[in-house]
């Protein structure tokens, strides 16, 4: 092989290395999504109309507490005229049952760090 067989041969590996490497890394889950997966998703899921312990949660940000369908709210959350600010659910998320006395959500984030990422994951999944 040539000495100019062998830069180009070079080139071309680090280009699809770099291409490959940058792949993965848009494809891995961002922190708010692992948080996620690992503190919420036991009770609820992104895709809509499929509920589990606690309603889904796509478009969540910005819309009014208690609306998502197919999900059986408290009467407490549905009476709270709450709208799922950035600064709402992290309030709520912090500590549920201190912001909605009644509500059926009992296991908060307490960790701001952990409820700033969760938001923004949750922020990224509009409608």
């Amino acid at each position: 092989m040539s000495h100019t067989s062998a830069r180009h041969l070079l080139a071309l590996t680090a280009l699809v290395t770099g291409i490959a490497s940058s792949s993965a890394a848009l494809a891995a889950p961002s922190q708010g999504e692992t948080l996620f997966q690992q503190r919420c998703a036991t009770c609820h899921t992104i895709a809509p109309g499929a509920a589990k312990m606690g309603p889904a949660l796509k478009g969540i940000v910005g819309s009014k507490a208690a609306v998502v369908p197919g999900y059986a709210f408290s009467p407490a959350l549905k009476a709270s005229g709450l709208t799922w600010t950035t600064a709402n659910l992290d309030k709520y998320l912090a500590k549920p049952t201190s912001v909605v006395p009644g509500t059926k959500m009992m296991v908060g984030l307490p960790d701001p760090a952990q409820r700033a990422a969760v938001i923004s994951y949750l922020s990224s999944q509009t409608k």
